[in-house]
């Protein structure tokens, strides 16, 4: 036993036929690389750094049995022999490295984005344009047939084992709940009709492979859609799949068209692992939890408590493919935490692009972004202690480079010390703390309330000069703008203000989103309360209710304002919000009863409150403040002053564009800068 405090994490699982040398998986993710030219020598060298980075068990992204079952027209499959060859390029790599890899077997059934989708039944799915073909018991036999080849040759491409994708409303999903299978023959009606494609698939797949080889099968214990599984019947399949042969079952939460979060940073950590835990007294296989685990700490809790035997972790190891080393020599502080932001990872799957990590630009990027050591080291001056500067900093540094970090303020962390405060990030909090300490380990030298002029920079001979000097809020020209109930979001989330009763917000992008759920809280966060998260989202933890939510009422929360929200478009509010997130910020003003106003024009703010033109009529909102959101300006005053100077300059972050606040795109560019700098 490990004399780690994460002793329970870091010991090992014994399979029997092979051990796994700790308790955590990496989970499935899908990178877009399994789709891209050279794909899989870059998916070799983002697992192999996983694997070094001490992962006891790598899951791949979902990869198509058959041409159907596709995620799209040119996605990933495992069908013929001639196809093992780029996956033997992955396995090796991952064995190199002293590491375990499955192969994730993924039907999509009716979320497959192309017409030749096919499900239990006929039924379109709310999330996808395409309507499925209701599968012929032929094409069904066949569909089973092909998993077990896909497993087959998941064997002979030297992967340890494979994972059979059976959550999260994919194809054996679909085939388990009444919600999408409304079959009379034998694969619908009963649920022991219901559960004959799971079972059938993992004893068709067991009987191809042997005894000596890992079957995970991905369980949704808990679906979170009306017309789900109960959890009578969950229990049953688990036991049935134990009897079938299955390795270890793994927990799956929600469908993708499910409208409670289940992976957004607003959800509390380890959300759903009380779930795994009423799995622990029905069998006897090894489980894992899921879901929102992102520290060693979180992991070492669910573990010690007997919740689960392992944990699954995705887009931690995107953020570090350090983390288990690091926890294991004891340096928790410095790995870097997932925020569980969704915008460089799954916003970037919805959108076929490539996946990253916005705390960690690395990541899926690990063949093209390094830090090699510099020949030419140059003394640096960075102004800005933001995510952009601090993010440069530490990359400039790692290469050789000697860094100074200037901040005008107190205290580093630029919009991020700001978006921190808002309720549903207190993840920021952590991920501050990470940079920051970063840059203690790095030696870099950081100058707090330091403001910079271009004197003071010739004078100490700087190379050359970073300005990641940030944004200020734009503030429109209204009529009465500087009215003492006028303020910025800036002041706002700093707690520089003292707010009334009513509200009025300028501004529908994700600032004013931030602002009125910073304005409606009272009390505590529902993030860091479970009990409250639970209650304000109706989910029955007793699973009785079908897929844990049918007929059970969600507590919405009392407002702590009453707030109006206003854009200037006539268009749907939150249009500018991430894909996978942004439903989950609507429907939390609408639980607060925030009052959408669009179209308006501005026409002025007095004493009586703001003054609006909507559909052509003036309407006064007596409001005791309004908020400014209204987007942001660069700070680059010192650009042209350092450039006629003579002195190198190089702008990143919210200095080189203020659009709505970006932190990926502004620790990406600071990445790209200090690589080639």
């Amino acid at each position: 036993m490990s004399t780690s405090p994460y002793s329970h994490m870091l010991s090992p699982l014994d399979l029997g036929f092979t051990t796994l040398k700790n308790r955590v998986i990496m989970g499935s993710m899908h990178t877009g690389l399994e789709e891209e030219k050279g794909g899989f020598e870059k998916l070799a060298a983002f697992y192999a750094e996983r694997a070094h980075g001490g992962v006891g068990l790598i899951v791949t992204g979902g990869i198509a049995p058959n041409f159907r079952g596709r995620i799209s027209p040119h996605g990933s499959q495992l069908s013929f022999s001639w196809q093992t060859g780029k996956h033997k390029i992955v396995t090796d790599a991952v064995h190199q490295a002293g590491g375990k890899i499955c192969l994730q077997i993924l039907h999509t059934g009716r979320y497959a984005y192309h017409p030749f989708s096919v499900s239990a039944s006929n039924i379109k799915a709310p999330i996808n344009p395409f309507k499925p073909r209701q599968m012929s018991e032929r094409q069904i036999k066949k569909t089973i047939k092909d998993f077990s080849t896909t497993c087959y040759l998941a064997q002979k491409a030297g992967y340890d084992g494979v994972e059979i994708m059976g959550s999260e409303g994919y194809l054996i999903n679909q085939f388990l709940c009444q919600r999408t299978n409304k079959r009379q023959d034998k694969w619908g009606g009963s649920y022991e009709n219901r559960m004959r494609l799971a079972l059938e698939i993992v004893k068709a797949s067991r009987k191809k492979v042997g005894t000596d080889f890992i079957i995970i099968f991905r369980l949704s214990m808990l679906d979170l859609v009306e017309g789900g599984s109960n959890w009578d019947e969950v229990v049953i399949l688990a036991k049935e799949l134990e009897l079938a042969g299955v390795t270890i079952i793994n927990t799956g939460i929600g469908w993708h068209e499910a409208r409670i979060p289940t992976i957004a940073t607003s959800v509390p950590r380890a959300a759903f692992s009380w779930v795994t835990a009423k799995m622990k007294k029905e069998v006897s296989l090894p489980l894992i939890t899921t879901n929102r685990i992102n520290t060693p700490e979180v992991a070492e809790e669910i573990l010690k408590r007997g919740d689960a035997d392992m944990v699954s972790m995705a887009r931690p190891m995107l953020a570090d493919a350090d983390f288990v080393n690091k926890a294991a020599r004891n340096e928790a502080d410095s790995i870097n935490i997932c925020i569980a932001c969704n915008q460089a990872c799954l916003d970037h799957v919805f959108k076929q692009k490539r996946a990253s990590c916005l705390v960690n630009p690395r990541a899926c990027y690990e063949t093209e972004l390094n830090f090699e050591s510099t020949i030419n080291a140059k003394k640096l001056a960075v102004i800005g202690g933001g995510m952009a500067g601090m993010s440069f900093s530490i990359y400039a540094a790692q290469r050789g480079h000697d860094v100074t970090l200037f901040e005008a303020n107190s205290e580093l962390g630029g919009q991020f010390n700001l978006a921190k405060n808002v309720p549903g990030k207190e993840e920021f909090i952590d991920s501050l703390k990470y940079f920051r300490s970063e840059l203690i380990r790095q030696n870099i030298k950081v100058e707090l309330n330091s403001y910079q002029s271009v004197d003071s920079i010739k004078q100490s001979g700087f190379d050359e000069v970073v300005l990641a000097t940030g944004v200020v809020p734009r503030i429109p020209e209204i009529e009465g703008i500087d009215h003492p109930m006028v303020f910025n979001y800036q002041q706002v989330l700093r707690g520089d203000t003292k707010m009334g009763q009513r509200v009025a917000v300028l501004g529908a992008g994700g600032i004013g989103y931030d602002i009125c759920e910073f304005l409606t809280e009272k009390g505590q966060s529902h993030t860091v309360n479970l009990e409250l998260w639970i209650k304000e989202w109706g989910i029955d933890t007793t699973i009785e209710h079908r897929g844990g939510v049918d007929g059970v009422q969600q507590e919405n929360p009392a407002s702590a304002r009453q707030i109006f929200m206003l854009q200037r478009k006539d268009a749907r509010f939150g249009r500018s919000l991430q894909p996978t997130t942004g439903w989950i910020h609507r429907a939390a003003l609408k639980k607060r009863t925030v009052d959408m106003i669009a179209g308006v024009e501005y026409i002025k703010i007095d004493d009586q409150g703001l003054h609006i033109s909507e559909d052509g009529q003036i309407r006064i909102l007596a409001v005791d403040n309004i908020v400014i959101c209204t987007g942001q300006q660069s700070q680059k005053e010192l650009n042209d002053g350092l450039e006629q100077a003579g002195i190198k300059v190089h702008l990143i972050g919210g200095a080189d564009y203020a659009g709505e606040l970006d932190a990926k795109r502004a620790i990406r560019q600071a990445a790209n800068l200090a690589a080639i700098i």
